[in-house]
């Protein structure tokens, strides 16, 4: 066991310090879109960004929040426009401040890691909470990753809990496994191995490769399941291909066990 949460814990319980782009209320965008918006991801879908940053320009310029932080995307990026990390961060600011919960998820994230902005962990924690609590579920993954780490506020495992639990149960995958990670680990929540591989097939089944990681290694060790090294090796080589580089090494030792 002892082994398997040292294996577990090198995993997962990182920051996302990634930038989204906002598609809500778009389902399939296509180039019969409705309106300046939606024409905009059509276009960004599609690889036009020079286009696609013309019209997020036009929405943000309209008063359209949103516009302001997928076009912050773009300067971020360097897609359709000059990369510039800090006017990326003046449009997720002017998002933000609009009352987009996407531009202040995005404002946090780089005061997390330091882009456009000098690192600040304590303004990280407060964008991430003001976007948690405006229902976007990638603000509460965040600020759970800094109260697990205990950047910009005390180390909480507790707090931790409740917040992978919001954000996992607003879909937001990285969420379950975390969470998962936790009743694994015995950490702000009592140890239950049963729930951690609830937890993990679901980030898996949702497409995050640290869950397939996790489970795999669940698998391996019997953790929770009965031992499987087949399954562990089929979802040891999802995540491997997924890009999760600690499934990538990890299957090669089963395949050595397996062989044996």
């Amino acid at each position: 066991m002892k082994k398997f949460i040292v294996l577990l814990v090198c995993a997962v319980i990182v920051l996302v310090g990634y930038i989204v782009l906002d598609r809500s209320g778009i389902e399939l965008p296509s180039f019969g879109a409705k309106n300046d918006h939606e024409q905009g991801i059509a276009f960004y879908n599609n690889k036009e960004y020079d286009k696609a940053a013309e019209l997020f320009k036009k929405v943000c310029d309209g008063g359209e929040v949103r516009g302001c932080s997928n076009l912050g995307v773009m300067y971020e990026k360097g897609f359709g426009v000059e990369k510039n990390e800090q006017k990326a961060v003046e449009l997720y600011k002017k998002a933000c401040d609009g009352g987009h919960m996407l531009g202040c998820h995005n404002l946090g994230s780089r005061y997390a890691i330091g882009n456009g902005v000098k690192k600040d962990f304590s303004k990280a924690v407060q964008l991430y909470k003001k976007a948690c609590d405006g229902r976007e579920v990638r603000g509460c993954y965040n600020l759970g990753v800094m109260y697990t780490n205990g950047n910009g506020v005390e180390k909480d495992f507790s707090k931790a809990v409740q917040l992978f639990k919001k954000a996992c149960d607003g879909g937001e995958m990285n969420g379950c496994g975390n969470l998962g990670t936790m009743y694994a680990k015995g950490e702000g929540v009592e140890e239950d191995l049963d729930k951690a591989v609830q937890l993990f097939k679901k980030a898996c089944d949702g497409g995050n490769m640290h869950g397939c990681f996790n489970l795999g290694l669940m698998y391996a060790f019997g953790s929770g399941v009965e031992k499987n090294e087949q399954k562990a090796a089929e979802l040891l080589k999802k995540a491997c291909d997924g890009g999760e580089t600690n499934g990538c090494r990890s299957l090669d030792t089963i395949y050595k066990l397996m062989a044996k």
